[in-house]
């Protein structure tokens, strides 16, 4: 059995959560979500508490699907009552962000600004010009739009210009003056 998997969920006042045998569906302050569950797994809710029970112990992939049951549900509960957020940093000369309505606007060094279509659920926010800050209520939503917002411009190893997480660090490299002089 997962450890994970047998860790309560606590529920928090004000969370609305609704068990159907295909899905479950946590509502809260910030916005509403929606997760399938698993044939395998069942969905309780005792105590002002969520718990994840494995109906099949014996069954190899009800055993690896139990933990992940459990971690996605808290997320869950996470999002809709804080939120999730996710911050990068521009690196480099000349490197800026701005939004236009709902797209966001990259000058990260290229010939053209890139452009990059915001989703519906997602929130961001641009300060200074270099630092951008994405917040939603779905963590891996969130977690996908910083990655493809990334991927635009990694860091470099060599001057560490690109687009990277606020507490990211870059393993700097020397280069051929740095290695000849050493």
């Amino acid at each position: 059995m997962s450890r994970i998997g047998n860790t309560p969920i606590p529920i928090e006042d004000g969370l609305k959560i609704d068990i159907q045998p295909d899905q479950i569906v946590i509502e809260g302050p910030k916005g509403k979500l929606t997760q399938p569950t698993f044939p395998s797994l069942q969905v309780k809710q005792e105590n002002n508490q969520l718990i994840v029970v494995n109906t099949k112990p014996d069954n190899k992939q009800s055993k690896a699907l139990h933990g992940l049951l459990r971690s996605l549900l808290a997320n869950m509960v996470v999002g809709v009552t804080k939120g999730w957020s996710k911050q990068l940093q521009l690196v480099g000369t000349g490197y800026r962000a701005k939004l236009q309505g709902k797209t966001l606007v990259l000058t990260v060094g290229f010939s053209h600004p890139v452009n990059i279509d915001i989703p519906e659920d997602i929130q961001i926010k641009v300060e200074k010009n270099t630092e951008i800050t994405i917040t939603g209520i779905d963590k891996s939503l969130v977690g996908q739009v910083a990655a493809n917002i990334r991927a635009v411009r990694p860091p470099e190893p060599y001057k560490g210009k690109g687009i990277r997480y606020k507490d990211e660090v870059i393993r700097r490299k020397a280069g051929k003056a740095g290695k000849a002089a050493a």
